[in-house]
């Protein structure tokens, strides 16, 4: 089964919390979004191995795209400090396996729609699907 059949809704969180500094920053562009995927994705395989993940150095505004897809990914993992903060559930648990193919599917989708659409190309077209 693909990815996106078994865990479309995940894969729609993180883009959410993507596109919603997008939103908000409309000069953000995709070259901001793949340095917050690719320090994610350190972070989740250091997880993913049992190491101590490195300390992550970001500028805004990827350092604002790390934090919310961070938050949205540790609600998933049923971290639920983040969740009773936030205030929000989004129902079942996953593994870091899944969040891992996740942010690594996302992070071949930049590159894909920046090749296709230009400096923006992804993020332009993942707003025309989150609500």
């Amino acid at each position: 089964m693909e990815l996106e059949d078994e865990h479309l809704d995940v894969l729609q969180n993180i883009e959410f919390a993507i596109v919603s500094v997008y939103r908000e920053k409309s000069d953000l562009v995709d070259t901001a979004v793949m340095r917050a995927l690719d320090a994610l994705i350190e972070v989740y395989r250091a997880q993913f191995r049992g190491h101590t993940p490195k300390a992550i150095h970001l500028p805004d505004p990827e350092k604002l795209i790390f934090q919310r897809t961070q938050d949205i990914c540790e609600i998933r993992l049923g971290h639920n400090e983040i969740a009773i903060q936030k205030q929000i559930s989004f129902g079942e648990v996953t593994t870091v396996d899944v969040i891992l193919a996740c942010l690594r599917k996302i992070r071949k989708s930049v590159d894909r729609w920046r090749e296709r659409g230009g400096p923006q190309g992804y993020l332009q077209f993942a707003s025309q699907y989150v609500t």
